[in-house]
């Protein structure tokens, strides 16, 4: 694993190179306080409703793990310029429960350097979030615009 330094250029990264984030706790209430106001479904915001769902029991919404998620890589892959997005895929293979301990580990699949932008390239980076059991409550594939070091 990677400790990070303040700011990542494309020069920092290869693949391969992996990083952890600090862990995360995510309580009953913020879980139902997002959902008051993004995604108002019963099983987000009712323990006892969410009991007769596919969820079994509360469940945090898809888009609060991975708000959770940004915030978690904003730390642990600090991108020089900010953590810009390009595209990616994004998943929740198991639910995101009041109590659980995020984290993620991200890894770098692919580098690109631009050939008509040489200030910039791409980069893939995979990323799980887990919670406290290792379970990934995420997975994250996505293309990221790096800057590159100004020479």
């Amino acid at each position: 694993m990677t400790s990070s330094p303040t700011f990542l250029y494309l020069e920092d990264l290869h693949v391969g190179q992996t990083f952890r984030s600090e862990p995360i706790v995510i309580d009953e209430a913020a879980i139902k306080a997002f959902a008051a106001q993004f995604d108002p479904q019963p099983f987000h915001l009712d323990a006892e409703a969410a009991k007769d769902t596919f969820f079994k029991g509360l469940a945090a919404s898809g888009w609060h793990t991975a708000s959770l998620t940004m915030r978690l890589l904003l730390a642990s892959v600090p991108i020089a310029g900010g953590n810009i997005g390009a595209g990616g895929e994004v998943s929740w293979p198991r639910p995101t429960r009041p109590g659980d301990t995020l984290y993620t580990v991200s890894e770098v699949m692919e580098i690109t350097p631009s050939r008509s932008r040489p200030e910039r390239g791409m980069a893939t980076v995979r990323t799980e979030t887990r919670n406290q059991h290792d379970e990934v409550v995420q997975l994250l594939i996505v293309k990221m615009v790096v800057p590159r070091r100004k020479r």
